[in-house]
């Protein structure tokens, strides 16, 4: 569906350590890095980016920007947000079912150190 997706950092030895942590529930590993970028995956794309902004400013999440991974159990939804929180990250919402979503949205979210918005969310029932 599409190729991937890009977030900016400040830190990228920072983001690498929140986001080892925070994505291995989901088992989305480093598929390649330089000192400029950081990719993960399953395999194959779409790839998550973790990058130094290319006109070298500062990085800035967007507002009503967010970035879902999904999850096929909601333990590692759980997992994640747990992870996350434990790398300091900031709670933006504890992992639960969303019913205003569908029936069987359950969904967690957070910001990582650079403010940007991540969510996690299983679509399956339990």
């Amino acid at each position: 569906m599409y190729s991937h997706t890009t977030i900016g950092a400040n830190d990228l030895d920072r983001a690498r350590d929140f986001y080892d942590a925070a994505l291995a529930p989901l088992d989305l590993r480093i598929r390649f890095s330089s000192p400029e970028m950081i990719a993960y995956g399953a395999g194959g794309r779409p790839l998550f980016l973790v990058v130094r902004p290319f006109d070298g400013r500062d990085p800035s999440p967007g507002n009503g920007t967010m970035v879902a991974f999904m999850a096929e159990r909601r333990e590692q939804v759980d997992a994640c947000h747990a992870a996350a929180l434990a790398m300091g990250g900031q709670d933006e919402g504890q992992p639960g079912l969303r019913p205003q979503y569908h029936a069987h949205y359950y969904g967690a979210y957070f910001r990582d150190p650079d403010g940007n918005k991540i969510c996690v969310c299983s679509h399956h029932p339990e």
